[in-house]
């Protein structure tokens, strides 16, 4: 019997349950464990606990609380997308604490190419998930084994984790090999369809330099309309998929629900921090995600990321509770009744440049329950799309690069267990 079993089935011991113990078999079993325990020391027998290891130790050491399991992730975290994140909910369902380790931006132009958000940006997305306990900045692309020592002395780490599909240094070689010579990696699923260089792809080849200015009147949103048209996304959304990033709770009957709504498109820091600030204003916060066809009706332009990848990028902030996939644009009576929502807010940076025919806050406003909050930060989607755009070819170089393996590992697939 070994540790976790005795643990598991310590009801023998327990009182009410000592019926189990009478009988020839109880007797000798009794008997057992009274020498194992040292009962028989005390007149001066010499029957040790050693004799029965596994009872006696554990039997000491009833009660003793497991020390966590800990496991690290690294990543470049660069254009946060659902694909990381699910990657990190897969690592902290291998252990009880997640560390991840944020790659620092040397690193990334040295292995992979320039990234396009800065090492502040990437470590408020990620400390912005609900599956992360512990962040570690500027951490090294290579899991060297100095490093590794450090991770499992000086961080406690149990295991490494990483997805299925290679991560080699320029020299050609395997940048975990250590961690797996020691035994201590263990591989996730890599998610499907998405992936930093696919969205920078979609970028540079549906935009063109003009379509990012942000300052364009509404008579060009006509002609651009098509601008931000997405690529064919080969994301298959499941419903087991949306229950994984679910937090699976509903607001009690006096919860404060805030409401607050929004593209949420190429998720970034700015939306992180708008979250985290409309939670701050009741226990229940509930994100409106609009649908690709409201979006290009309404802003004159189509989302790069479509609304089933928008919506899991908002459900995995652990700053949110409940999403509306495809919401509606203007917030109505119906919907505030529905909800039972108490405050609808709207933060001061927005995407939406065009003159709206109606105001899409017009009733939670009359109805005094729509308040303004100032946005933390100024990032909107165009203006990261447009750190790309800006940097043309050194994104395409890059990409062309990334493409190479990228195309690699498709045309290897394999099914590999997990989620």
């Amino acid at each position: 019997m070994g540790p976790i079993e005795f643990e598991a089935n310590n009801w023998v011991w327990s009182g009410g349950f000592y019926s189990h113990l009478f009988g020839i078999g109880g007797i000798l079993l009794t008997t057992l464990i009274l020498i194992s325990t040292g009962y028989f020391n005390a007149f001066g027998a010499p029957f040790p606990a050693l004799y029965w290891p596994h009872l006696g130790l554990l039997y000491k050491n009833k009660g003793k609380k497991r020390s966590p399991v800990r496991v690290y992730m690294d990543g470049c975290f660069d254009l946060m997308h659902y694909g990381h994140a699910n990657a990190l909910r897969q690592a902290k369902s291998l252990g009880d604490e997640l560390v991840v380790g944020v790659v620092s931006d040397e690193q990334i132009v040295a292995n992979k190419g320039p990234p396009v958000l800065s090492m502040e940006e990437r470590l408020i997305l990620v400390k912005g998930l609900k599956w992360v306990d512990e962040v570690i900045p500027d951490a090294p692309y290579e899991i060297s084994e100095e490093f590794m020592n450090k991770l499992f002395n000086k961080y406690n780490i149990d295991y490494i984790i990483h997805g299925d599909d290679p991560c080699l240094l320029p020299d050609g070689s395997d940048a975990y090999a250590s961690a797996k010579k020691v035994g201590r990696y263990k591989q996730i699923k890599r998610t499907e369809g998405v992936s930093s260089t696919d969205i920078v792809g979609r970028i540079l080849s549906s935009m063109k330099k003009g379509d990012c200015n942000e300052n364009h009147e509404e008579k060009n949103h006509s002609a651009n309309s098509d601008s931000f048209k997405t690529n064919m996304s080969d994301f298959l959304p499941t419903s087991h998929r949306i229950m994984q990033f679910s937090n699976g709770k509903g607001p009690l009957p006096n919860s404060r629900v805030v409401y607050i709504d929004g593209a949420f498109d190429l998720f970034h820091a700015g939306h992180v921090e708008i979250l985290r600030s409309a939670k701050k204003l009741g226990d229940f916060l509930l994100v409106g995600v609009h649908d690709d066809q409201v979006l290009s009706e309404k802003r004159g332009r189509r989302a790069i990321m479509h609304l089933h990848e928008r919506s899991l990028s908002v459900l995995a902030c652990r700053y949110v509770d409940e999403v509306i996939i495809g919401a509606p644009w203007e917030v109505s009576k119906d919907m505030i009744a529905t909800f039972n929502i108490s405050v609808v807010v709207h933060g001061t940076v927005s995407e939406n440049n065009c003159e709206a025919q109606t105001d899409p806050y017009a009733i939670p406003k009359s109805m005094g329950i729509f308040q303004t909050i100032k946005s933390p930060r100024d990032t909107t989607t165009l203006s990261v799309a447009k750190r790309i755009i800006d940097n043309f070819e050194a994104y395409k170089q890059r990409n062309k690069k990334k493409k190479v393996s990228e195309d690699r590992y498709y045309s290897e697939k394999a099914f590999v267990a997990g989620d």
